[in-house]
């Protein structure tokens, strides 16, 4: 009896040890990497991307994708599109199945994460529904790695929704596909995505737009600093004095609507796909156009062609604010409501960025000290745009660039300050007035005598 007792204490013993060293090593390994499925609902389609961690990958697959991963797709592309195919069935209410078309693989390196650095297959697909039926209810028949590996999970989020406003920076989950331990079965998760309408599309991309815009310090910088001259006259080779109000709007329209058709015509070209720029390239030229804008603002290098300069540069930033959309793959209908919305909300704010800003240079402009801002105003933009060129150039940061990002944080102070200046310019003004006209009496008062009228001598 003793002998059992001993047997059995042993075992418990042994089994207790056991337990706390696995708790041990649990509580201090890693988690295995999950995977992610993205959607983005379009009109008739929904875009998928999987993010699927090699490590588990290779468990359910039985091939050795760690091994020169880099040449993974090459490799075995071939037997990755069949087997993800194979597992990802997506399927009406009622029963029916959807086309799902594989487009493109790629390993990439993870490099922030909980479980630590791993690396993963991110891949492609389209999933299109029967004739007639919505790409917003159905059931997402997937167990990629899940059906092989029982502890692993996929968590499924929409990443874009145009019809409900939803950006791809923004995603919500909408559910997450694993192991049902009571069935030991796999169930399909049911995605019910709320209808949205195009008119919630259209306004986000106006709203959109605006945030481009308010957040596009370059852009802005480059067309004050253009407008900076605007209200003055040429008068031999230097910037003269101020034009006048009528001659100062006329031309700062000019200068405005052909910036604005400048990048229109851009923005949609790149927006549809028809032409791309690398995007360094054209954040360098963007700094650039702010350079040569500096140098015309301290001195007139292309006096009277300002509407050519700002419809040609325009060109440049039309091609920066087409890569918010290029990304977006909609339909035809979809497509034009953006470039529409997205090109509207930039003119909005720009109009209100005008608004705020020219009446105060109009009415500065009439005062001696107009120049000097001017001068300061050129200098700024000039040091600006050349910290960014060498920042955009080297893709390091320096200290110019986060200044100047720093200080556009203070915008708003900064048209406040503008407009305390042109405020007291005027009472200044008046002030100076109100002197010469005052001495003007004293001397004509000097020269009067009763008896003989005005001494000229």
């Amino acid at each position: 009896m003793k002998a059992n007792f001993a047997i059995k204490f042993s075992r418990l013993f042994v089994s207790t040890l056991l337990f706390c060293l696995a708790g041990i090593i649990n509580a201090n390994a890693h988690p295995m990497p999950n995977s992610v499925v993205l959607l983005d609902v379009k009109g008739d389609v929904v875009s998928v991307e999987l993010q699927l961690p090699l490590s588990e990958l290779e468990l359910a697959f039985g091939h050795d994708v760690n091994l020169d991963s880099e040449d993974l797709v090459k490799r075995l592309g071939v037997q990755l599109e069949c087997y993800i195919l194979k597992h990802i069935q997506p399927v009406t209410a009622d029963g029916k199945p959807w086309a799902v078309t594989l487009q493109d693989m790629k390993v990439e390196p993870i490099l922030q994460s909980e479980s630590g650095p791993y690396k993963e297959l991110t891949a492609h697909l389209v999933m299109a529904p029967p004739e007639g039926a919505s790409t917003r209810n159905f059931l997402f028949n997937y167990d990629v790695i899940i059906h092989q590996v029982s502890n692993h999970f996929a968590l499924v989020s929409v990443r874009q929704d145009w019809d409900n406003g939803l950006s791809q920076n923004h995603p919500y989950q909408v559910g997450v596909v694993r192991l049902d331990v009571p069935s030991n079965k796999i169930l399909p998760l049911q995605v019910n995505i709320q209808q949205g309408s195009l008119w919630t599309g259209f306004t986000n991309m106006l709203g959109l737009g605006i945030q481009h815009i308010k957040e596009g310090t370059d852009h802005l910088l480059f067309l004050l600093t253009l407008l900076l001259p605007a209200t003055l006259v040429v008068n031999r080779k230097e910037w003269g004095q101020f034009g006048g109000v009528g001659y100062s709007l006329v031309r700062i329209c000019k200068i405005v609507t052909a910036f604005t058709l400048g990048h229109s015509v851009t923005l949609l070209i790149g927006a549809a796909g028809i032409a791309h720029v690398p995007g360094r390239l054209i954040e360098v030229l963007i700094a650039l156009s702010i350079f040569i804008s500096a140098i015309h603002a301290y001195k007139p290098i292309f006096r009277g062609k300002e509407v050519f300069i700002a419809a040609g540069f325009g060109l440049i930033h039309g091609m920066a604010f087409a890569e918010t959309l290029v990304n977006l793959n909609l339909d035809a209908w979809r497509t034009g409501l953006s470039i529409l919305g997205f090109n509207l909300g930039i003119e909005l704010m720009q109009l209100f960025i005008i608004a705020i800003t020219i009446p105060w240079l109009i009415i500065l402009s009439r005062a001696n000290l107009y120049k000097g801002i001017r001068v300061a105003g050129a200098i700024i933009a000039a040091v600006a745009s050349v910290g960014w060129i060498i920042e955009r150039v080297t893709d390091t940061p320096n200290a110019i660039g986060s200044t100047v990002m720093a200080a556009a944080g203070y915008a708003q102070w900064l048209v406040f300050g503008l407009a305390i200046i042109s405020i007291l310019s005027l009472f200044v003004k008046v002030e100076r007035n109100n002197v010469a006209s005052s001495l003007s009496k004293l001397k004509k008062d000097a020269l009067y005598s009763p008896a003989k009228g005005y001494n000229r001598n």
